[in-house]
């Protein structure tokens, strides 16, 4: 349902086209909700408690023109069109009108009352468009099934079992250990769910503070918190009747988890300091490279929400386990890369291939990207070259190798030793790793955040934790 707001000192009038649009229905269901008010001040205070997608504006109010308070409505409304009506026929203002945003501008008596619906659903649709085009902008990417490359069995199982998914509207929670490519299954999912283009709208739920977060999902009101200058959609308003991807939802805190759980169960939510119910029409799609079960026995995860979100579950194998897959993706990659960083190195040796195939790829399908921008970068002809690659170590079997799929692999290979002194702890083995990517990438943090598939505020976190923030230096172990 569409909020429209009719701001007009006619009161006969307000009766008219309140009475006129809250009889339009759209899939047996009322199109529109309707708000009035009769003034500037009242126009303005009806803007900011019911964030309206279209407002009908007249432009001679009792206390201000519609012409002076337009830009204060766009404030307080956001990406709302604003719809000027005049009894006069002026083509100066008629000029200034568009110029400070108008989407149209309009005269009364009306003609037809059809006519004006046309004007309405016209709005509507530019605001959905342009909503759409800005996302399209933030995301840029088309993402199709043949990104998903591979020919192993499992990659077979997991290509029929999306397959499945896109035919149904269900929640799905992906899992995998970080690097796998959960987003690239999930945008395939997306894309793959609908005949015609819809928002696909992604949030990091570890990237962003827990104060922070329940905004983004949400949105807020004016208000709301020191900053919240103005009203905002949040990412399920803004993704309409298209996808919310919550990547890394085991890191979500348990107060969200409860929210989430309750917008779930009843598919509809209210704006931080807001308490009008929006619907949530998008399909949402969960992923996390934690073991949930593992999660909800240690209670830092909701069980009632891990039942909620496990119904469909797609397990994305490591690269570790699907080597047969690595030449192909190589080729792939190439490409890709190739065209980003404007090189044209096609040719592998077989050696070459060989060593990509024996690497450990602790950090997955992403490390073997970052591995190939850089040996393609540093190429000299158009041979990737065995001397740009890292060196290969042995890799010892884990503790943890028999673990079910869905469960994260370790970082770092067990040392073929008996000897437990020679095993770090996890903090240690963890601040040596930031160490060295820090020192390979000379201290540029947007390529460590690059290696480590770590966000920049978590890498700056884990700096300031281990003493190796600017001006104290990475201490690089061997």
């Amino acid at each position: 349902m569409e909020t429209l707001l009719i701001v007009d000192d006619d009161v006969s009038l307000l009766e008219t086209l309140t009475m006129h649009f809250e009889d339009i229905e759209q899939d047996g269901q009322p199109r529109y909700q309707v708000v009035t008010a009769t003034s500037a001040a009242a126009g303005l205070k009806a803007a900011q408690e019911n964030m309206p997608s279209v407002v009908i504006l007249d432009m001679m109010l009792p206390d201000r023109t519609g012409l002076e308070i337009i830009e204060e409505m766009k404030g307080l409304c956001g990406d709302a069109r604003i719809i000027l009506v005049t009894a006069y026929h002026d083509m100066e203002t008629t000029i200034r009108a568009m110029k400070a945003g108008a989407f149209d501008y309009i005269h009364k008596p009306f003609p037809d009352p059809a006519a004006l619906d046309l004007v309405v659903e016209r709005a509507l649709e530019y605001r959905q468009l342009s909503r759409r085009a800005d996302e399209v902008h933030r995301e840029n990417a088309v993402v199709r099934l043949g990104d998903i490359v591979g020919t192993s069995v499992s990659m077979q199982q997991l290509v029929k079992e999306i397959g499945k998914v896109t035919g149904s509207a269900a929640t799905v929670l992906i899992t995998g250990e970080s690097g796998t490519g959960k987003e690239l299954i999930a945008r395939v999912i997306h894309n793959y769910s609908y005949d015609e283009p819809r928002p696909f709208i992604g949030i990091n739920c570890s990237a962003i503070v827990d104060t922070l977060l329940e905004s983004e999902l949400f949105g807020h009101e004016k208000g709301a918190f020191t900053g919240a200058v103005a009203g905002k959609p949040g990412k399920f308003e803004l993704a309409e009747d298209g996808t919310v991807f919550l990547d890394e939802i085991g890191d979500m805190s348990l107060m969200l988890q409860a929210k989430l759980l309750r917008v779930l169960q009843e598919r509809e939510f209210e704006r931080v300091g807001g308490v009008k119910r929006v619907k949530l029409r998008a399909r949402v799609i969960a992923a996390t490279h934690r073991t949930l079960s593992d999660e909800v026995a240690q209670g830092r995860f909701r069980e009632d929400l891990y039942q909620r979100l496990k119904v469909i579950t797609l397990f994305i194998p490591p690269l570790r386990e699907r080597r047969e897959d690595i030449s192909l993706l190589v080729k792939h990659m190439l490409e890709r890369i190739n065209e980003k960083v404007h090189k044209r190195v096609t040719r592998v040796p077989q050696e070459v291939m060989e060593r990509l195939t024996q690497l450990p790829w602790r950090g997955n399908v992403r490390e073997l990207e970052n591995v190939l921008t850089r040996a393609v970068v540093l190429a000299p002809g158009d041979v990737l070259r065995g001397d740009d690659l890292p060196a290969l170590e042995p890799v010892v079997p884990s503790p943890e190798a028999g673990r079910a799929p869905g469960q994260a692999g370790p970082m770092f290979a067990a040392p073929a030793v008996d000897d437990a002194s020679l095993i770090p702890t996890l903090e240690e083995a963890e601040r040596q790793l930031i160490a060295r990517a820090m020192a390979v990438t000379k201290g540029h943090k947007g390529r460590t955040c690059q290696i480590l598939g770590i966000s920049r505020p978590t890498l700056e976190r884990k700096l300031q934790k281990f003493g190796l923030a600017q001006g104290q230096g990475p201490q690089v172990h061997p």
